[in-house]
């Protein structure tokens, strides 16, 4: 299961490796897929093997520590969520955030990877805390490392949200054949 993901990026990826894979979102997929267009607590004990999960970092993230003690209700569930989700009986879990609160109210990331390690040309620390799961091998170290997402306007787009937590394909890629081989492949 893909927890917090729209696009269908990662999804697709296992998906096109052979596996069985549902994301799950409060938005429905920008890809036809298997999706439920819900809350994933509502499914996160239905017996899965891994979850990759993008729990919102609106709350959570230092990019936006200016307005945190503005939203100090708000980031207490934003870190219970993270919570179920790392807690969440499932043997292989990954969840993804920016460098966040996590690291300092939950734990540490296990890894911090960067968009230019798996063929795109920009810069966007993403910290990877793993369950069972070993850390992403890079794939394809390339120069041309712009922080894109950074420097995204706030007026460039009405889906400004949607474009900064897009997972990069590259890194998508690598998920899926480094740790796609851990659990059985669906056949059908």
């Amino acid at each position: 299961m893909v927890a917090c993901e729209f696009s269908g990026v990662v999804r697709e990826a296992f998906r096109q490796l052979g596996h069985y894979a549902m994301s799950c979102d409060l938005l429905p997929s920008e890809q036809s897929g298997l999706h439920y267009c819900g809350d994933v607590l509502d499914i996160l004990e239905d017996g899965w093997d891994m979850m990759i999960a993008h729990p919102p970092c609106t709350y959570l993230a230092i990019s936006g520590a200016r307005w945190f003690k503005d939203r100090i209700p708000e980031q207490k569930k934003a870190l219970r969520f993270v919570k179920k989700l790392l807690n969440a009986p499932i043997p292989y879990i990954a969840l993804e955030n920016p460098v966040s609160i996590i690291s300092t109210r939950i734990r540490k990331p296990d890894q911090i990877i960067q968009p230019w390690m798996f063929g795109h040309g920009e810069t966007k620390r993403t910290c990877l805390w793993l369950k069972n799961l070993p850390k992403l091998i890079p794939t394809d170290i390339v120069d041309g490392r712009v922080p894109r997402i950074h420097y995204m306007s706030a007026t460039a787009s009405v889906d400004r949200r949607k474009e900064r937590s897009r997972t990069y394909q590259g890194i998508a890629d690598a998920m899926a054949e480094q740790w796609g081989c851990l659990v059985t492949i669906d056949v059908n």
